[in-house]
């Protein structure tokens, strides 16, 4: 690209903004020129408003920007990434759309509406061509959403699997606690301990898994015709989001088979060689006590999703261990690259 397209990040001051802030700091198609979040931080310097909670330092660029209240208008960039609150982020965004602002969002709140799209690039771009029956709303722009942090490790982790026909999915997590986000789980509950609760979060990587699988059939998805069960935990460990899974198939295929499908898993986001698209989407690991958190969620920047451990299943036919960065992968970096491939297509001119 000879000139880079300006963005801008709504919910900058939060842990999910800064993530995105830090992300996107230096990325070579897209410059942050426009941070928005809420009326007590508006015309404050960012540096001001925010309490930086992440590794490193605060980049200096960003640090100077004038946060700005989260309204549409000539201020605010064509493009901009939500990391607002469950609870404000269904208006804002729509209202951003409206006015013909792409939003790429990290809220739950548009995920499961049938024209907005449920990305993960590598599985299913072919749904953001859900897109075009968002202009039925009366909308100059578009919303399109990334998954919950969890389900983008479940669905990755099956991705290689599709083509043998996914007929059922038992599905357990242990959860970073920088998945709650700040300050999160009080230390008490959870050090030296195992939550067997998340709010709402079996329900969403079951109906959501199922979105995200399945195929588009014109203004809608037909979901994937499996059955699934999801259980969540929040463990004590920082980042990374690990899933054991088990695996019914329509086809018998050979353990063999199935290793080549995973290592040599790509996707469209390879073939275009997107700026924040991992080499391998899917990195499988041969050692039997891998993926471990605190050593692989950060592979290829966080963006790959690492798996092992793939045998056979006594009660259904195969389960593996699959793991992701919750914050990168599960959050701003996919959206991101949500956005790169709109960007790739067409879709934001």
């Amino acid at each position: 690209m000879k000139k880079k397209i300006e963005v801008g990040v709504l919910g900058a001051t939060g842990m999910v903004g800064q993530s995105f802030v830090k992300f996107l700091e230096g990325h070579p198609w897209f410059e942050l020129t426009w941070v928005g979040a809420s009326d007590r931080s508006a015309g404050k310097k960012y540096a001001e408003a925010t309490s930086w909670r992440l590794d490193g330092s605060m980049p200096e660029r960003i640090a100077g920007l004038t946060v700005t209240d989260c309204k549409p208008g000539k201020s605010a960039p064509k493009l901009v990434f939500s990391a607002m609150d469950a609870s404000v982020a269904t208006e804002i965004e729509r209202e951003f759309a409206q006015a013909g602002h792409f939003v790429v969002s990290n809220s739950k709140n548009h995920r499961m509406e049938e024209d907005v799209p449920l990305l993960v690039p590598e599985i299913n771009p072919d749904h953001l061509r859900l897109l075009a029956a968002q202009k039925k709303r009366g909308w100059k722009g578009a919303i399109a959403t990334n998954p919950n942090c969890s389900t983008v490790a479940l669905t990755m982790g099956l991705a290689p699997m599709k083509p043998f026909g996914i007929e059922k999915i038992i599905a357990t997590t242990m959860q970073a606690i920088s998945g709650a986000g700040y300050p999160g789980v009080p230390s008490m509950d959870i050090m030296g301990n195992v939550i067997p609760f998340i709010g709402g979060e079996e329900g969403k990587m079951e109906i959501e898994t199922q979105k995200i699988m399945g195929e588009f059939a014109g203004d809608h998805i037909e979901p994937l015709p499996a059955k699934m069960s999801a259980h969540c935990n929040r463990v004590p460990v920082v980042d990374g989001h690990m899933v054991t899974v088990s695996v019914a198939l329509r086809e018998k295929v050979t353990l063999k088979d199935l290793l080549h499908a995973y290592e040599t898993y790509t996707s469209v986001p390879q073939k275009k060689k997107l700026p924040s698209a991992p080499g391998k989407p899917v990195l499988y690991m041969h050692e039997e006590n891998r993926p471990q958190p605190r050593r692989d969620a950060g592979r290829e920047n966080g963006m790959s999703v690492t798996v092992g451990r793939l045998r056979h299943c006594p009660v259904l036919d195969y389960k593996f261990v699959c793991l992701s960065h919750n914050t990168i992968r599960g959050a701003a970096g996919a959206a991101v690259l949500n956005a790169e491939l709109m960007y790739s297509d067409g879709l934001l001119d």
